[in-house]
């Protein structure tokens, strides 16, 4: 009876047994369907995010472009109607025009008079018997009172022949009636060769296109996309009722591929800007790396339906079997705890012992390629000596657990941040320290949020530049510095001439583009690590010079005039020139062995600019020594 009573028992902890394997079974393909789908999911999600954060950088070098041409028609147009046309003020634009330097952004510069006629032009040809009256920005302007700035359709230039993006504006007589056009050219080519800087993918493409539906720039581009109608397109179609921006999946009418997109609405122009990739080129990783997951799960089922008839087996050797798994339950726990972060084993030597197969995902390496190496192989060296230390640590007992932060190296992405959890492991028969568990997961995005954030708080939201706290932070840095290492300290103060006028003439978001246009610049001019470019407050700027003379520091100062004077903005309420100008002040200090503060040089330079504030504007005083500088407008007014 004993005998045949125990029968039915084994036979219902086997059924269990089983039981459990095939569930477990099912449980595996389960989540790892899951986690496929949710991984693909992921992909697309990332790449969405990769295409909104491409069109807003897009979408904003279009709007500083187009910002640039409302610069130069809103000067042309406020010089005409104060001045006229006449003959004498035709004659001056036309002087300056020539004189005028190629900016890459704008290819052109035109005006013309009421009937179309050329009036003036940066393009060296003879315009005496050229007429405009038949394009369609002039006609709109002639038949429109809007004083605003207008995005025109793309067109072959006359003067030379290639695809240009037209920006104009109607200027008027004194009494209110149609004067003529100014008009602004911007090379479609401009567009593209900037585009083309960007890794989108093989079958990836960036496209440029007014709010009606017209291609104005598309790359890459195999001549036949510019000046293309796409009115008819859904995303056109139903523009006005869409959000301002968001991502948009759609088989391209253009070349008929399945595309996943990102479209932004430039807030402050009828353009819009289109970044997409191909969706099988954004999920092709993915369907190799789930190939690889697949298979493992596939191999992890085999050996889980293996395991489980050993189990069963070893069920029937009663308690010998369940010691051994009870011997075996605390490590067994620690490698389960938090399955989906990357779980190591590493031995007393520092090799890796074990690790789960999350390092394909976190480290890009296969568990088997990883086993048997030295775990802490990938630690940046800068944090290597912190990290041995705390393993050191464990291993030798004085702490059971520890919590670090470092960057590690990934097969593909370069290097990335890991926290890791440690704590170390015991010989279940002796109890000594036999190894430690690392439990890893990655804080790359949590790194470089706090970075960005750092990066925000120390700039100025108007022109990109260094803000006054971040200038002041940097300024006692580099003083110290200079007095421990004996080196020349300098610094340029910048303040751009009659700029409340400027503001009055032209309106303040003309102002605005005139301060971002000289801060490019001063960031230009800003060449080696140390050298900090900054807004110091409203039109004056700073310009923090390391390690340089007194020599080096008026040679920048001069450059920094020639490339303002280069802009040729137009600034009729700052004579003698009539165009933007700047004063500059410079100091040199070398702080060695000296106990004056940091602010001495700033006042230093201060003084130097209120001497050439007073000496006339215009011009560069460094320590009581002016220098002005002879630009061409001002040779040409004396």
């Amino acid at each position: 009876m004993t005998s045949q009573g125990g029968d039915p028992g084994k036979a219902h902890m086997t059924l269990a047994a089983a039981a459990f394997v095939a569930l477990a079974c099912i449980a595996i393909i389960t989540l790892s369907c899951w986690r496929e789908w949710s991984s693909r999911q992921l992909e697309l999600k990332n790449a969405e995010t990769d295409m909104a954060n491409l069109a807003r950088s897009l979408t904003q070098h279009a709007e500083d472009t187009f910002e640039l041409t409302d610069t130069v028609l809103n000067v042309l147009v406020n010089q005409f109607e104060l001045e006229g046309t006449g003959p004498a003020a035709v004659a001056k634009v036309q002087a300056f025009l020539a004189r005028r330097k190629a900016v890459n952004r704008i290819r052109g510069v035109f005006v013309y008079d009421e009937t179309g006629r050329w009036l003036a032009t940066s393009e060296p040809v003879d315009f005496a018997n050229l007429n405009n009256s038949d394009r369609e920005y002039f006609q709109r302007h002639r038949a429109s009172a809007d004083r605003g700035t207008y995005i025109g359709h793309p067109l072959k230039s006359r003067s030379g022949g290639q695809w240009i993006i037209t920006a104009s504006r109607r200027f008027n007589h004194p009494d209110g009636s149609f004067a003529g056009v100014a008009l602004t050219t911007i090379d479609v080519a401009y567009f593209l060769q900037f585009y083309r800087g960007f890794d989108i993918g093989p079958n990836g493409s960036i496209a440029l296109a007014s709010v009606d539906g017209t291609v104005l720039a598309r790359s890459p581009d195999d001549g036949s996309y510019t000046g293309r109608d796409l009115s008819a397109a859904p995303l056109f179609k139903n523009l006005r009722e869409r959000p301002a921006a968001g991502a948009y999946y759609f088989k391209s009418p253009l070349d008929d591929v399945e595309r996943l997109s990102f479209y932004k609405l430039s807030s402050r122009y009828p353009v819009i800007v289109v970044a997409t990739q191909s969706e099988d080129d954004v999920l092709a990783p993915w369907r190799r790396a789930a190939l690889s997951r697949m298979a493992v799960v596939v191999a992890l089922i085999g050996a889980l339906g293996s395991a489980g008839l050993l189990l069963v087996h070893q069920l029937r050797r009663g308690q010998k079997m369940a010691a051994a798994i009870s011997a075996k339950e605390a490590d067994f726990r620690l490698l389960a705890e938090h399955s989906g972060d990357m779980v190591t084993r590493i031995s007393l030597e520092g090799r890796i012992r074990y690790v789960s197969p999350s390092c394909s995902r976190l480290l890009g390496w296969a568990p088997n390629q990883l086993l048997g190496t030295p775990a802490l192989a990938g630690v940046n060296a800068t944090d290597l000596p912190r990290v041995e230390q705390t393993v050191s640590s464990l291993r030798a007992g004085q702490a059971e657990e520890a919590r670090i932060i470092y960057r590690n190296r990934h097969r593909e992405k370069g290097e990335i941040w890991l926290e890791t959890a440690l704590r170390v492991t015991r010989d279940p028969k002796s109890g000594e320290i036999d190894g430690v568990v690392a439990i890893s997961r990655d804080m790359t995005e949590h790194k470089d949020l706090e970075d960005k954030l750092a990066v925000l708080a120390s700039s100025d939201g108007l022109t990109g530049l260094a803000n006054r706290r971040h200038f002041d932070e940097q300024l006692e840095a580099e003083w110290e510095r200079a007095r421990r290492e004996g080196t020349p300290l300098s610094l340029l103060l910048l303040d751009v001439d009659h700029f409340k006028n400027f503001n009055d003439q032209y309106g303040h978001q003309t102002g605005d583009g005139c301060l971002r246009s000289v801060a490019r610049v001063l960031s230009e001019q800003a060449r080696r690590p140390a050298d900090v470019a900054a807004r110091y407050g409203g039109e004056e700027f700073a310009l923090l010079l390391p390690n340089t003379e007194a020599a080096g520091c008026a040679q920048v100062g001069e450059r920094i005039q020639e490339a303002i004077r280069d802009l040729g903005i137009l600034h009729a309420l700052n004579p003698p020139s009539k165009q933007v100008t700047v004063s500059l002040g410079g100091a040199t200090h070398s702080p060695a062995g000296d106990k004056a503060h940091c602010t001495s040089l700033v006042e230093a330079a201060d003084k130097a600019l209120y001497a050439a504030k007073e000496g006339g504007r215009d011009q560069l005083v460094m320590s009581g020594q002016v220098i002005a500088w002879p630009g061409s407008i001002k040779s040409s007014a004396s």
